[in-house]
């Protein structure tokens, strides 16, 4: 998969994502009595979910880019 293909699939995919995880939200409100009993947890549990998945992301993508561009001497001599 090239570069362009994976930029249109992250331009149009991601709105898409999102509006699928706003319809579990609301669905999941409407027909669970937890909740609507429990607001706050219910929040912070659909919250922690998208932004773990951005942190293991962002974390992955750093670890292979300082991977990459890693010296081969351990001692940091050149």
């Amino acid at each position: 998969m090239d570069k362009d293909t994976k930029f249109a699939l992250l331009v149009i995919g991601l709105p898409f994502l999102g509006l699928i995880y706003c319809a579990i939200i609301i669905t999941f409100l409407v027909m669970s009595p937890v909740g609507r009993n429990h607001p706050i947890l219910t929040g912070a549990g659909f919250t922690i979910v998208p932004f773990a998945f951005a942190a293991y992301t962002w974390i992955r993508a750093s670890a292979k880019a300082y991977q990459k561009n890693a010296s081969p001497n351990a001692d940091g001599e050149i």
